[in-house]
């Protein structure tokens, strides 16, 4: 039978621990400072068209999609919409990452504009299939208040249900603003559940996590 050597055995601990602690020092490298927000999901379908037309836009509005649209576009759309409601998943995807959805025939942008100036973006993904989902809606802030909220949403679904969908999903969270929700609702969506989920949100993207959603 073989002996062990307690030499070997020795420089095979160390060996080991070297590997260890190399490993943990590589993985901490790898892991990007962030901020943790805590918000709540809500899910949302309409399994039913609405049955009214859209109501019009005002005389100097356009819903328009734009094909294609640039990753440079796109990105100050999602960023002037949304960073003050905590945007983050698309600002940390890669230009490539980015441009391979964007180009997907199954995801569409639509753009509202006021007069030249673009003021709110709608996206709608169809990639399910079945359902189309509203990935992301919003108008910029010094817009919203002026009556633009409910014929934007109303045109969006109108060229959701164009594509004979099941149902039209949508989700909002506690990071939305509050007129997200009953906006929903009042457009003929309901409830469907609320989860609780935990963003960690990188640091680089300079974000602002209110207080009232950041994890102490």
């Amino acid at each position: 039978m073989p002996v062990a050597r307690k030499g070997s055995y020795q420089a095979s601990k160390v060996f080991l621990l070297l590997f260890v602690h190399k490993k943990k020092t590589f993985l901490s490298l790898m892991i990007e400072p962030s901020t943790q927000a805590r918000v709540t999901v809500t899910f949302l379908t309409m399994p039913r068209a609405p049955v009214a037309p859209p109501a019009p836009l005002p005389a100097n509005a356009r819903f328009v999609r734009v094909d294609p649209i640039s990753v440079t576009f796109y990105r100050y759309l999602y960023r002037e919409v949304g960073g003050e409601y905590l945007w983050w998943m698309r600002r940390a995807e890669s230009d490539a990452r980015l441009a391979s959805i964007l180009e997907n025939p199954l995801v569409s942008v639509f753009v509202l504009t006021l007069g030249e100036e673009p003021v709110g973006i709608a996206e709608l993904d169809n990639r399910q299939l079945i359902t189309v989902n509203i990935g992301y809606f919003g108008l910029m802030k010094h817009t919203i208040g002026r009556g633009l909220g409910v014929p934007f949403l109303q045109a969006t679904l109108e060229q959701a249900w164009s594509r004979r969908p099941r149902a039209v999903t949508v989700n909002t969270c506690t990071a939305d603003h509050p007129r997200a929700m009953p906006a929903y609702l009042k457009a003929g969506f309901e409830k469907i559940r609320s989860v609780d989920e935990v963003w960690d949100i990188p640091d680089r993207l300079g974000l602002h996590v209110p207080d009232h959603l950041r994890l102490r």
